[in-house]
């Protein structure tokens, strides 16, 4: 069972919901400690008073702010769980919003909330039923290790899922990000939607959606630990230079149907909408092609400006 990180309450309105707050994710990366090459003793980081030039233990060690450069006000603990400040304690729920208005870029990361003890589990209950049944996620304030939120509410299997998110003024404006003025053409882009088709899947679940950097950092440990050779990284595939968007597309949907055919065998994959073929120019009458002809003979002798 995860540890509690943080309790207190959500609040809706004049409904209150007892709830601990507990990481909805899991860390599984490889850790590394940092050691001494010369005869691999541990390196560590200690905490010195500068004042005294000594090493201080934990219990010793509080928060302040430097006022001047030799004022500092000490903050407690106790100060900050007493913040004059509605959301130091509770999850405050100020609106109501569509999933799909909220930018994916401003989400961050997830926090299950468990209902704290039965008197909570029935407006615990009431909230993850309203949610569900309203196809909406709540927009909510709290303020936890020395600042004020903005969270997103939302359910996942039957439980409260909290999303802190990113402050409107946290966001920079990509405006500077954009490519130079360009136009694709109409068949390039439904080429990329019959490749995108191709490329769909139900779940984010497989062997395709493993960390496989952990995985290769094992294969090292172990292989040091062995005394055996390290293996060897793979070549990566230099990137081609795209001349021809139609011709990169359709070959990157032959490899995309190779590669879910050889998974299953009843994967949908999509051709490349057929290109269209240009209308034949239409015949010029006798006598304004002999027209053309001789002024062709007179601009003969220009060349072509280069660039």
């Amino acid at each position: 069972m995860p540890r509690t990180i943080w309790s207190g309450a959500i609040s809706f309105g004049l409904v209150t919901v007892p709830i601990n707050v507990v990481s909805a994710t899991e860390d599984h990366s490889i850790h590394f400690h940092q050691y001494h090459l010369p005869d691999q003793g541990r390196v560590r980081y200690r905490r010195v008073c500068e004042l005294e030039d000594r090493e201080v233990s934990q219990d010793e060690i509080g928060k302040g702010y430097e006022l001047t450069k030799t004022q500092v006000i000490p903050i407690t603990d106790e100060d900050l769980s007493n913040l004059p400040l509605p959301t130091a304690k509770a999850i405050e729920i100020d609106a109501f919003v569509p999933l799909e208005s909220v930018d994916p870029i401003r989400i961050a990361e997830g926090y299950y909330l468990q209902p704290a003890g039965k008197v909570a589990a029935k407006p615990y209950k009431l909230l993850v039923k309203a949610l569900s049944r309203s196809s909406k996620v709540a927009v909510a304030k709290y303020a936890w290790s020395g600042r004020e939120r903005l969270g997103l509410l939302r359910v996942r299997e039957d439980v409260l899922v909290l999303h802190a998110m990113r402050w409107p003024d946290e966001i920079r404006d990509p405006a500077e990000l954009l490519p130079p003025p360009t136009e694709v053409s109409e068949g390039e882009v439904e080429g990329a939607l019959a490749l995108m088709d191709t490329m769909t899947i139900d779940t984010l679940e497989g062997p395709e959606f493993t960390d496989r950097y952990t995985e290769a950092i094992a294969q090292i440990i172990e292989a040091k630990r062995e005394e055996k050779p390290l293996p060897q990284a793979p070549e990566p595939e230099q990137p081609a230079q795209v001349l021809d968007l139609m011709a990169a597309l359709q070959e990157s949907v032959q490899k995309a149907k190779a590669s879910r055919t050889e998974g299953t065998s009843d994967a949908e994959v999509h051709e490349l909408p057929a290109p269209k073929k240009k209308a034949a120019a239409k015949k010029q009458p006798a006598k304004k092609t002999a027209a053309k002809k001789t002024t062709a003979k007179k601009t003969t002798g220009r060349r072509p400006r280069t660039a």
